[in-house]
């Protein structure tokens, strides 16, 4: 798979074009141009035959490789802007010189002078959208805004209205170029986000230290972190402390504090301190290598509306210009005192005014500010369609430990039974607990704070849903849930207790238990109320036990909540409640969670602790793994839709307004033009809000 920048694409409609011929091509297996970034992600074996094809559909495009992008962008904005200004500024002052003389020499010798100062001015600004509309007729695409701008300034010129014709094409020219700066700005703030990248490691060997590419570094060695520079890959401090700011990667403006033994994240910018970093992950695995790629992939996924928007420009534009000629030809016919010059007229000025640009460029370029705007907050949007998504979720699906609490297990107590002691219950659990990565079992193992002796244990093995089951001193040893007890038929006096319990049975004896602790994190009660305040329905499912299950339930203000579940138990509950009016969104964070995410209309994991396998399944990834980042990417795609919407009925409406004008003669060709350009330009002005709005 590679991926090129492909310079001078200046319209959504132009990258759809692209994308559908590629696909066609036998040598392409995938292919995805992405608009918003100006570039394209392909899978060939000839990418020759792809580059002849491009220029073929699009003359004008260039593709260029992926690393020569900023360069090649900052000097083609440059150039492109000088030589439209040149050409503005030049039409713009022949029309002036063509109107204040147009009176004076019409109906004389001199009118040639007219002819000339008029038609120089028109080829000077609308020569390559001449060009352009020839090309594509003889390609067989006929239909598209450069042919409606060349049909109806030459029909101004066949109809002696040459003032007007002019004006038509300056106008469209500068409003491509407000156009062009407006969508370039866009695109600059898009690629800021993308400028968290790390250009370099300083690499720790033998005591010299060296700066290399971090795609270079290998998991297990060692870099150093100056004050001021970003930390380049995920791993863990082994000396020095510091603040570091995680605002590219959270959205949290707050500086983290971080000492010997704390994990730091690619990207975080170390703000004071000297860090040394044992690398974790190699960089193409690292946070924010999967940022870029979440960020730079979303506009893959398309909304329904954008899907809806290019499939109806394909059909808008063949039905505006053959109704524009029937109204040119057919009320002459039919209206007594209905004349050519005048029905031809305004058949022009409704071919002007029902260009679709405005549609196909600010849709695409609202649904990518609202994924900016949401990376910016920590919230990663894996396609404009679940950004939709988020706009109809009806009800949040939440797993507990780890999504609602801070999963940060300790031991509280430790409640023997049938003579058993605190000490034996604890080491046998330990035992058992070994090797597992759970966070309950980690806090049984920190609080047994004893060397173990692995030739103690004979075997171990998972029991899915229930616990573990090991052999120990050649004893038989359970440790699980209370579902476990019952599955062996185990005696047992006490089944709700409150906490999260382990129960221990040695021999087919109860043990007893131990009683772990957990706390929800800060803002979970907040991000329910504010969940429930919108409408939306909150259901908890957990593997927990019902009686800790409803008390975490109670404090959250959460009424449905299920207990005791499995995986698949989980996956069952989902399905059960996808049958139900609006979308559901399920919140998890563990790699057991992964199938519900992927079963969920909407899956989010928690991004920051989560497991690799929940952020690869989920939609939508939260950085900070905060709850109540939910509620805020919910409003981040309302208002992106809203948004999108104003565009559709913003434009749809003045264009059908502009049309009836044109076609009762009120509207003239300076007023349609104006009224296109205009509705194009604050449509994409409007776009570019959602990705800076807070």
């Amino acid at each position: 798979m590679e991926k090129y920048t492909l310079k001078n694409l200046d319209c959504a409609s132009c990258a759809s074009k692209i994308e559908d011929n590629l696909t066609k091509l036998e040598e392409v297996k995938f292919v995805n141009v992405n608009f918003a970034t100006s570039s394209m992600t392909i899978d060939t074996d000839d990418i020759e035959k792809v580059k002849n094809k491009i220029i073929e559909v699009e003359p004008e495009v260039e593709v260029v490789d992926y690393g020569d992008e900023k360069t090649i962008v900052s000097k083609s904005e440059i150039a492109e802007n000088k030589r439209a200004i040149f050409k503005a500024v030049s039409g713009m002052l022949l029309l002036l010189i063509g109107i204040i003389f147009e009176d004076a020499i019409h109906d004389t010798p001199f009118q040639i002078a007219e002819y000339l100062v008029f038609v120089t001015a028109y080829l000077i600004v609308g020569w390559d959208i001449i060009t352009l509309a020839v090309k594509n007729i003889f390609r067989g695409r006929v239909f598209n805004e450069h042919f409606l701008m060349t049909i109806a300034t030459l029909g101004a010129f066949a109809i002696d209205q040459m003032p007007e014709a002019v004006a038509v094409m300056l106008f469209y020219v500068v409003g491509e170029l407000f156009q062009d700066i407006a969508v370039n700005r866009s695109r600059k703030s898009i690629k800021s986000l993308l400028e968290i990248k790390p250009d370099y490691a300083n690499l720790k060997s033998n005591g010299d230290i060296k700066k290399v590419s971090p795609e270079d570094v290998n998991i297990g060695e060692v870099i150093v972190v100056k004050p001021g520079e970003k930390i380049p890959l995920d791993g863990r401090v082994t000396e020095g402390s510091s603040f570091v700011d995680t605002s590219a990667l959270t959205g949290e403006s707050v500086p983290q504090s971080i000492k010997p033994n704390d994990d730091v994240l690619a990207g975080m910018i170390n703000q004071s301190g000297l860090l040394t970093i044992k690398v974790s992950k190699p960089f193409g695995e690292s946070s924010i290598s999967k940022i870029l790629e979440m960020v730079e992939n979303a506009t893959s996924k398309k909304a329904e509306t954008e899907k809806f928007i290019t499939t109806f420009a394909k059909y808008y534009t063949p039905a505006v210009v053959f109704g524009s000629l029937f109204l040119a030809v057919l009320p002459p016919l039919f209206i007594e005192g209905a004349t050519f010059s005048d029905w031809i007229y305004r058949a022009l000025v409704v071919l002007v005014i029902s260009c679709p640009c405005a549609l196909v460029i600010s849709i695409p370029l609202g649904y990518f500010g609202g994924i900016g705007g949401a990376s910016r907050r920590g919230i990663l949007v894996k396609g404009s369609n679940f950004l939709d998504a988020l706009t109809q979720i009806k009800t949040a699906v939440f797993d507990k430990t780890g999504t609602l609490t801070k999963g940060e297990f300790k031991v509280s107590g430790i409640f023997p039974s049938n003579g058993f002691n605190e000490d034996t219950i604890l080491e046998y659990t330990a035992y058992a607990e070994h090797n597992s990565n759970h966070p309950i079992a980690k806090s049984i193992l920190e609080s047994f704070e004893q060397e173990f002796d692995d030739t103690r244990i004979d075997k171990v093995e998972e029991i899915s849903g229930y616990g573990v089951r090991a052999f120990i001193d050649k004893k038989e040893i359970f440790v699980g849930n209370d579902k476990l007890l019952h599955k062996e038929n185990i005696a047992h006096d006490k089944c709700d207790v409150g906490g999260t319990v382990v129960h221990v049975v040695i021999n087919k004896k109860y043990a007893g238990y131990i009683v772990i602790s957990d706390n929800l994190k800060d803002d979970a009660i907040n991000a329910i109320e504010r969940l429930n305040n919108k409408g939306i329905h909150t259901v908890m499912l957990t593997g927990d036990n019902k009686y800790v299950a409803g008390i975490f339930a109670e404090k959250l203000g959460i009424k449905e909540y299920y207990a005791e579940l499995l995986p698949e138990n989980k996956v069952e509950h989902i399905e059960r409640m996808l049958n139900k009016n609006g979308k559901v969104a399920f919140v998890g964070d563990g790699i057991n969670d992964a199938p519900v995410l992927a079963r969920a209309d909407v899956g989010i994991a928690m991004g920051a602790l989560g497991s690799d396998a929940a952020i690869e399944t989920a939609d939508v990834v939260l950085m900070t793994d905060s709850p109540s980042k939910i509620a805020e990417a919910i409003d981040v795609a309302t208002r992106t839709r809203k948004i999108v919407w104003q565009n559709i009925i913003f434009a749809l409406g003045v264009k059908s307004v502009f049309i009836g004008l044109g076609i009762f003669g009120i509207a003239t060709m300076w007023e349609a033009v104006i009224g296109d350009m205009g509705v194009a330009l604050i449509a994409i002005l409007n776009a570019t809000r959602v990705l800076k709005g807070r």
